[in-house]
């Protein structure tokens, strides 16, 4: 899981990297947005695979706008790094992953589309 310092020091550097306003403006949003890959009911996990698990981290960040400036570009890292992690990828054009991004943020991909 990603704590939100580490979440909030990857929204800084992109911030530094490519401009806009530093800073968090909803700690709690942040930490759902965080939490949400890992609920579960009962005992089960609600996302039970990794590219649910990712789907909804980039899904929660971009929808719950956590931070002031920079929410597509931190999510789109955040999955990234959570992909990797678990050694996968997404390999496309820079085209494809900017319509990705813009299609999660304007809420006109539903979460089974994220997912594939």
């Amino acid at each position: 899981m990603i704590s939100i310092r580490q979440a909030e020091q990857i929204h800084h550097t992109r911030i530094e990297s490519f401009g806009g306003s530093h800073g968090t403006r909803d700690k709690a949003a942040l930490a759902s947005a965080l939490a949400r890959p890992f609920h579960t009911f009962g005992s089960n996990d609600l996302y039970a695979t990794t590219l649910e698990k990712a789907a909804s981290l980039i899904e929660s960040i971009l929808i719950n706008h956590p931070f002031i400036d920079g929410n597509k570009r931190t999510g789109y890292v955040l999955l990234r790094l959570y992909l990797l992690k678990n050694d996968l990828d997404i390999f496309t054009t820079q085209q494809e992953k900017y319509t990705f991004v813009i299609n999660i943020a304007s809420g006109n991909s539903s979460f089974e589309e994220i997912v594939t």
